[in-house]
């Protein structure tokens, strides 16, 4: 894909909100590589972004004109539709022109959430994104790896695992370039794997001895209040086990291709990667999206 850095948005400050997020880090050291003007949104920054407290929206967004939205903990819970549409109505009167969401598949919640953005009035772009593979590698299921059992309700179901660095870099594509405005780019790894197939990747490239077990969506939602999760959080899960995993999102698109154009990474290659990087083998190091 030919495209050019846009020289305006190069030299004013691009938001990132969920900074510290899987993805949101990624983009913020992208960004920060190319040497552009970087303002992360997150409860701990200098200037602090909160969801839940509109009053810190308007100082984050002041002087900005790109922002890259992912929202927390997902577009699917209740209220999120709400809380979008303030926020790129603030984004608008802020004087922010371009707005980059990172959205989920099969999510009914989630596109109405795109809808809200694509009808902004805001110069927009949709990253509509399959289950991250670094899900297991920087999240609860690492630690089930680690234990060797990574116990799930998913069934025989396969999913399209897209790798957070690709996602990544659609999104710095469009934040930075022309040519991406007016897009959705839908994006999935280049390969379709049922859950028990991705352990027995991240079992080869780690050395592990790691299996998956299919469970109940009882008996997982019961495990992850013995572990404390918020409630927000074992909701999203019961959501999306119950929901979204259902064979309905069985298929490849080609979104990496066509805002890189270059191919998605491999779910093989996430897992080398992920393997020499130590994702296995040292203390465990959570991310939100």
């Amino acid at each position: 894909m030919t495209t050019k850095t846009n020289t305006s948005l190069a030299t004013e400050p691009i938001l990132v909100l969920g900074a510290t997020g899987k993805t949101g880090r990624r983009i913020v050291e992208r960004l920060t590589e190319k040497g552009l003007p970087v303002r992360a949104g997150s409860r701990s920054a200098a200037l602090p972004f909160d969801w839940n407290d509109p009053a810190t929206w308007a100082p984050v967004l002041e002087g900005v004109k790109a922002v890259y939205i992912a929202y927390h903990p997902d577009l699917a819970v209740p209220g999120a539709t709400d809380t979008i549409r303030a926020l790129v109505k603030q984004a608008a009167e802020s004087g922010v022109r371009r707005a980059v969401l990172l959205s989920g598949r099969g999510e009914e919640e989630a596109q109405l959430c795109e809808q809200i953005v694509q009808n902004s009035g805001l110069e927009w772009t949709i990253v509509r994104a399959s289950w991250f593979a670094q899900n297991f590698s920087e999240n609860f299921m690492r630690d089930q790896v680690m234990e060797g059992v990574v116990a799930l309700p998913a069934g025989d179901v396969k999913e399209p695992f897209v790798d957070a660095d690709d996602i990544a870099d659609v999104a710095v594509a469009a934040l930075t370039e022309e040519g991406h405005a007016g897009q959705l780019y839908e994006v999935t790894g280049p390969r379709l794997l049922s859950f028990t197939e991705a352990v027995e990747e991240i079992a080869q490239a780690s050395g592990r001895e790691v299996r998956f077990q299919p469970i109940t969506l009882e008996q997982s939602n019961a495990a992850m209040e013995a572990l404390g999760l918020p409630r927000e959080f074992t909701w999203l899960l019961d959501y999306l086990f119950r929901t979204v995993l259902d064979g309905r999102n069985e298929y490849l698109t080609d979104g990496v291709q066509r805002a890189l154009g270059r191919p998605p990474k491999d779910f093989a290659e996430f897992a080398r990667d992920a393997a020499s990087a130590g994702a296995w083998s040292e203390a465990p190091a959570t991310a939100a999206a």
